[in-house]
């Protein structure tokens, strides 16, 4: 059994997502965290997170933390739904690069810009038109980012688009990706338990 320590409308309602299309035995955990860009809630005790935040799993008494980490170690510790290329495989190489791509390249250029931090950084602007072409450049001749199909790593990205698509221009090849990954049903399932659990939550704070 799985468990994950969810905040609503959070990065960890990305995990969910991802335990669906893997189809996992697993349960919710809701717990309180600080939102830094409303300064909305508080850090939960009972959020095993070692700095407060989600998403947090919880597997085989092991505790693993990021979403990257979450979808590597779930990637390979399910491998049935075959979302994630298993080591040698001819993909696995493109698929943790774009898992790498997506934290250390996409996410902060993506801030960046929601920051209107590009205009005053030469650098920060150079990099975020890298991470556009990139991104388009493989999405015009392909539908997902590896080219044997939907993978873990087109989770991440589709759901950070998703929060920050205005931090992006104008894109049919964005918009048709962002829109392809989330009519996925397990996408659809993974939205209404997040409003379950996001409710959930807010009749456990009221009790």
């Amino acid at each position: 059994m799985i468990t994950l320590y969810h905040a609503p409308q959070s990065r960890s309602s990305r995990i969910i997502w991802l335990l669906e299309e893997l189809g996992a035995t697993y349960t919710i955990h809701p717990v309180s965290i600080f939102r830094p860009m409303t300064g909305d809630g508080h850090p939960d005790p009972a959020n095993p997170h070692p700095d407060q935040r989600v998403p947090a799993i919880e597997h085989d008494d092991g505790l693993i933390t990021e979403s990257v980490g979450i979808a590597l170690y779930l990637g390979d510790a399910l491998p049935g739904a075959g979302l994630a290329p298993a080591v040698g495989s001819a993909w696995r190489g493109a698929y943790c690069t774009w898992l790498a791509w997506y934290a250390c390249e996409m996410e902060p250029a993506m801030f960046a810009a929601m920051a209107g931090a590009l205009a005053a950084s030469p650098a920060k602007q150079r990099d975020y038109d890298a991470v556009v072409r990139r991104l388009e450049t493989a999405l015009s001749h392909r539908d997902y980012v590896l080219s044997d199909g939907f993978s873990i790593a087109d989770l991440l990205i589709a759901s950070a688009l998703n929060f920050g698509r205005k931090a992006f221009p104008a894109s049919a090849l964005i918009d048709d990706y962002v829109a392809r990954c989330h009519a996925r049903p397990a996408a659809v399932r993974a939205r209404a338990l997040d409003d379950a659990a996001g409710l959930q939550h807010y009749r456990e704070a009221m009790a």
